[in-house]
């Protein structure tokens, strides 16, 4: 039988911990807080925000957002976000992307201080990842695909694992993070030629692409030896939720696939409500 790997028996045990760890840095007198600058009115951003500020509440934590303009000057954004730098009672902060074109020659990730980078895009969490080390701030998505991979003991070691995707939220840092941990890794993306030869020759396949239904039975072995991590998520043509794997139809034929939704999205989430709890215990503890 094909083991479905879902969020949930990670993602309420985690929640638990993290509601404990925020009541004990409250008896210090610290309220971990988070704040957002989100640019425009960008419906899914709205979303993803939204989704953030109540699982922030959820675990007993302050969540502020700060919503600018469209036309926003670049002069007021980069004096908001340095302000969020400056902010004593902020632990972790960041740019919710996109933003629109005026700002987009900004490298936004690079401007979060380190000790409040909880997205983990910043520099140090990039040369920590080249180095061979799991950064302090880990990125979220990625880490919770490593935390979905432990959690079901998926061997990784030796193991060949195909990217699809380069972005540098996802593709990018996930790769880096598996070799590091002895796995065997090709990335790609869309100038890949012969994608099915590198997805039936993996034995775990990561897709992070974002186009509904793109993998379908032929990108797969049909012995029920493989392991796919879908990220995407978008709507099909019918205006449902779907992942890059067209889940339906493939399930069958591998050993274990994450749902959409249900799957890597609420691990992202909660990956960032982590890092928010781990910043503010480091500032309890004067580091």
């Amino acid at each position: 039988m094909t083991t479905i790997l879902s969020a949930q028996p990670i993602v309420g045990p985690k929640t638990a911990i993290l509601k404990e760890k925020a009541q004990r840095l409250k008896a210090l007198g610290i309220i971990p807080k988070m704040r957002v600058i989100i640019v425009g009115e960008n419906p899914a951003s709205l979303v993803y925000v939204n989704i953030k500020e109540k699982t922030c509440k959820k675990i007993g934590c302050d969540f502020e957002l700060l919503r600018l303009p469209e036309d926003v000057t670049r002069e007021l954004f980069l004096s908001e976000v340095q302000k969020m730098n400056e902010d004593p009672s902020v632990h972790g902060c960041f740019v919710q992307l996109p933003v629109p074109p005026q700002l987009r020659d900004i490298d936004v990730t690079s401007l979060i201080a380190a000790q409040k980078d909880i997205d983990g895009f910043g520099v140090q969490s990039i040369v920590d990842m080249y180095k061979g080390k799991d950064p302090f701030f880990m990125p979220c998505t990625p880490k919770g695909i490593l935390e979905l991979i432990k959690n079901n003991d998926i061997e990784l070691s030796g193991k060949n694992v195909t990217v699809i995707g380069r972005s540098l939220i996802v593709g990018k840092p996930i790769s880096l993070l598996l070799q590091n941990r002895g796995a065997t890794v090709t990335m790609c993306h869309s100038q890949t030629k012969n994608l099915e030869e590198h997805t039936r020759n993996s034995d775990i396949i990561i897709s992070a692409v974002g186009s509904p239904k793109f993998l379908k039975q032929t990108h797969f072995k049909d012995n029920k030896s493989q392991v796919l991590i879908d990220v995407g998520i978008s709507r099909d043509q019918s205006g449902m939720l779907a992942g890059d794997i067209d889940f339906e139809k493939v399930k069958d034929q591998v050993k274990a696939i994450t749902p959409v939704p249900g799957g890597i999205g609420p691990l992202t989430v909660i990956s960032l409500m982590e890092n928010l709890i781990n910043a503010a215990e480091k500032i309890s503890k004067g580091k």
